[in-house]
């Protein structure tokens, strides 16, 4: 009867494991189509934790919604230049990345970054770039200048689709005009304002998805674009005999990171250390970036990588090509960036 009743416990304390280990969860929240399904499944086989993942278009998307007071998510992925509002604004909280076993992949030179000196709330998820991608068989030519997309000569009249997030428009504009970022000068400001309200006429839509749909299907011939998703529409593109390329203009192209964060609110906290930590090991950043077709900034990921990201064009730049990181702007030029973007949209 002993042998019984500890037989028992064994049996009920292992269904409790079981139970609690099922009860695992994981809410991320991160941009569209950013999440490889591939990677969360083989976490979700190597922990038992259940993932679930919600999506935003934009890092002005994320932030309303943290400030609003929305709870429940465990991961965030803000790109680099919102990092420090996110920390400002108490929205997200430390969590000690170096004490995780796979810090130690980190490349040397993002161990340590302007928007996170410390290393206390942030890792490297994806880098790349935000430039512009065109349909080249229609187009007929090389896009060399943003001028080609800011100032687009009339038979593109609606046949232009620009990102609906002020951040990254309102910097490649900066870069055209040969204007500072974060930049607070009002009658700068309304070079960019009058600038971007003169593209509007040749604008189908202000969005940041389904921007290679429209150029597959033909709606768009140019749109802003990120490199990756410039690599996944080429792909797609040349399917059906179409060609979509990523320009790299002579003013520049605007270089970002994108990073993993832990709310404040998170319920979850040890489940995301765990996730974060899964996507430092070299494989594992493969497979995502293999998913998204953006470079990662893990050592050893490349022997993962498949040879189409490796040496894909718009991943590699071309020698000379000139990369600007944005910044985090002052409460000023983020208030007239604000205003010039509302007045775009009116």
């Amino acid at each position: 009867m002993k042998l019984s009743t500890a037989s028992s416990l064994i049996a009920a304390l292992a269904l409790s494991v079981a139970a609690a280990r099922a009860e695992e969860k994981l809410f991320i929240y991160n941009w569209t189509d950013y999440t490889s399904p591939e990677a969360v499944k083989k976490f979700e086989a190597e922990t038992g934790i259940k993932v679930t993942v919600d999506t935003y278009d934009s890092n002005e998307t994320l932030l309303a919604k943290l400030k609003a007071g929305a709870s429940g998510y465990d991961i965030i992925i803000p790109s680099h230049n919102f990092v420090p509002i996110l920390i400002r604004e108490k929205l997200v909280q430390e969590y000690d990345p170096a004490s995780l076993p796979n810090f130690a992949n980190v490349e040397d030179r993002w161990k340590t970054s302007e928007w996170d000196p410390e290393h206390k709330y942030t890792v490297p998820f994806h880098w790349g770039t935000t430039s512009i991608a065109y349909r080249e068989d229609l187009y007929g030519k090389k896009l060399e200048s943003l001028g080609e997309f800011f100032k687009p000569d009339s038979a593109l009249s609606g046949r232009i689709s620009v990102f609906k997030t002020p951040e990254e428009v309102v910097n490649l504009a900066h870069l055209y005009l040969g204007q500072d970022q974060c930049n607070s000068d009002p009658s700068q400001m309304q070079k960019v304002q009058d600038l971007l309200l003169g593209q509007k006429p040749a604008v189908n839509t202000y969005s940041s998805e389904g921007l290679n749909d429209r150029l597959i299907n033909g709606d768009s011939v140019i749109t802003t674009q990120w490199n990756g998703y410039a690599l996944k529409g080429r792909v797609e593109a040349a399917k059906a005999n179409k060609v979509i390329s990523y320009a790299y203009p002579k003013e520049g192209v605007i270089g970002w990171m994108d990073t993993m964060m832990i709310p404040a609110t998170a319920s979850n906290v040890e489940n995301a250390k765990k996730f974060i930590d899964f996507m430092m090991n070299p494989e594992n950043m493969a497979i995502q970036s293999n998913f998204t077709g953006y470079s990662n900034v893990i050592k050893g990921s490349e022997a993962f990588m498949t040879e189409e990201l490796r040496t894909a064009p718009e991943i590699k730049a071309p020698e000379g090509a000139k990369i600007v990181f944005s910044h985090a702007c002052d409460a000023q030029a983020q208030k007239l960036m604000d205003k010039v973007w509302t007045n775009v949209l009116k």
